[in-house]
């Protein structure tokens, strides 16, 4: 195991300390309820918006707040946390129990933005902000290269609500229909209606937030395939 994770710290850019973070960042709540990355990845979570948040700031002296915030959910979204997390090869490293390692949980998205935030988590506590920043920026560059205010796309709620508003559909239903867990380690089931199509889709995250964003970007993918 030691040597795996001597592989993963140098695609990571980043040698621990306590190697027991690491592990534990990698960890899901399949194999334990009790010891995951679910608290890690709350603090990579907070950790990473400021990150992200500070180099546009700094790389975008005109950007208006709107434009920032932009900027910013498009960085930090789920769908492209999971393709920083496979340009890293994370997957390769995930401990899943038995029934997420059946159905591919070391390729699901969720699973593996959720893991990335927690890594961030765990290299902050084990080497603080300034080493924490200098890695995360170090993923990203590539992206915060080629991001621009005009480039960031709305979030995906939004973006649903712009695409029925423009074909004269009604718009989406939200609810939450499940909440797994104590704060702030919850995990938390939304679905989306449409009832003008009789449609229904589900998603999960570890916020209400970022369960909707996720069925947003489900049901505006189904639509665009459907209609587009």
């Amino acid at each position: 195991m030691n040597n795996d994770l001597d592989r993963l710290m140098a695609r990571l850019g980043y040698r621990f300390n306590d190697i027991e973070l690491l592990a534990l960042a990698l960890t899901h709540r399949s194999v334990s309820r009790h010891r995951n990355y679910e608290r890690l990845e709350f603090l990579g979570d907070a950790q990473l918006g400021q990150i992200i948040s500070i180099a546009l700031f700094e790389r975008f002296p005109d950007a208006a707040e709107g434009q920032l915030t932009r900027m910013r959910a498009s960085l930090v979204r789920g769908q492209t946390l999971a393709l920083v997390a496979r340009e890293l090869g994370l997957g390769d490293y995930l401990v899943l129990g038995g029934g997420e390692l059946k159905s591919g949980g070391f390729r699901r998205d969720s699973i593996l933005a959720d893991s990335l935030e927690a890594i961030i988590g765990a290299i902050l506590l084990d080497g603080g902000e300034a080493p924490c920043r200098e890695v995360v920026l170090d993923w990203f560059d590539e992206r915060l290269q080629i991001i621009t205010p005009q480039s960031a796309q709305k979030d995906a709620k939004t973006r649903l609500q712009e695409w029925l508003q423009a074909r004269k559909f009604e718009l989406p239903t939200y609810q939450v229909t499940q909440v797994e867990g104590l704060a702030p380690t919850q995990t938390f089931e939304v679905t989306c209606e449409l009832e003008q199509m009789q449609q229904t889709f589900k998603a999960q995250g570890a916020s209400r937030r970022k369960a909707e964003q996720q069925v947003a970007a489900t049901v505006l993918s189904w639509l665009e395939q459907q209609y587009d």
